[in-house]
C-alpha cells in the first residue's frame, strides 16, 4: 500500500514558493512582516499605534487576513495607511500564495514595510511560511503565560515576542519571567518587547526595532 504524506507535500511546495516571495520583496526593498496572535490579543490595536507614530518616516501598508469581515482593514485606512481585506474562506491561515495575491490587491505603489496581520491562532499561522521577512507574535497579559508550553512552534518560529496589554498586568497572574524564559527557552534568539498600546510603554524600543528592521532589509 502507497502512503502519501499529503501535509509535507503541501508544506514543501509551499516553502519554495514563499522562498521566492521573498527574494522578490528584498529586491523590491519591501520588508513584509507576519504578525500572529490569538484573537483579541490586541493585533490591530498595535498597529494602529505603530502606523500613526511611523507613517511620516516610510511608507506602510498592511493586509488585514480573517475569514470574513472588513472591520480591521477598514480601521487601518482610517489612520491613513493602504489597507487590503483577505479573506481567507474559513481557513485558519495564510501560506505564501495567498499572500502574493493579497500583496497584488495592494498595487505596484512602493512599500517600506508591508505588514500581515495573520488570522487570529496560535497553531495554524506558525506552520505556514508567507515570504515575509520577518514573523512577529503578540502574547496579552490576559492569556496568561503559560503559552509558551502550549503552543511551542509559534515561539520557536518568531523572531519577535510582544507581550501586550501590560496595563492590565495587575489585575491578571502573569509572570513575565517565567513567560520570558519558556519563550528564551524554545527560541533563545527571539527579541521579546513588553507593550501596552493604551499607555505606550515599551513602543519607543519596538519601533525602534522594526525601524531597524527595515532598513536592514533594504541593505
Amino acid at each position: 500500500m502507497k502512503i502519501i504524506e499529503l501535509k509535507e507535500t503541501i508544506t514543501a511546495s509551499n516553502d519554495r514558493d514563499a522562498a521566492v516571495l521573498r527574494a522578490e520583496l528584498k529586491e523590491k526593498g519591501t520588508l513584509l512582516v507576519n504578525l500572529m496572535a490569538s484573537p483579541g490579543a490586541g493585533k490591530t490595536t498595535l498597529l494602529e499605534r505603530t502606523i500613526r507614530d511611523l507613517k511620516d518616516e516610510m511608507n506602510i501598508a498592511v493586509m488585514e487576513a480573517d475569514v470574513d469581515s472588513d472591520v480591521d482593514a477598514v480601521r487601518i485606512e482610517k489612520i491613513g495607511a493602504k489597507a487590503v481585506q483577505a479573506h481567507t474562506d474559513g481557513m485558519c491561515h495564510m501560506d505564501a500564495g495567498m499572500t502574493r495575491r493579497a500583496l497584488e490587491g495592494l498595487g505596484d505603489e512602493p512599500f517600506d514595510l508591508v505588514v500581515l496581520e495573520n488570522v487570529g491562532n496560535l497553531i495554524c499561522p506558525a506552520e505556514f511560511d508567507t515570504g515575509a521577512g520577518k514573523c512577529v507574535m503578540l502574547l496579552s497579559v490576559p492569556e496568561g503565560d503559560d503559552k509558551p508550553l502550549k503552543y511551542p512552534l509559534m515561539f520557536s518560529v518568531s523572531d519577535v515576542l510582544i507581550i501586550t496589554k501590560t496595563d492590565v498586568a495587575p489585575y491578571f497572574d502573569f509572570d513575565f519571567d517565567a513567560c520570558i524564559a519558556r519563550a528564551k527557552k524554545l527560541n533563545p534568539n527571539i527579541t521579546i518587547f513588553k507593550v501596552s498600546a493604551k499607555t505606550g510603554e515599551g513602543f519607543e524600543e519596538w519601533e525602534a526595532w522594526l525601524k531597524s528592521a527595515v532598513k536592514n532589509w533594504k541593505n
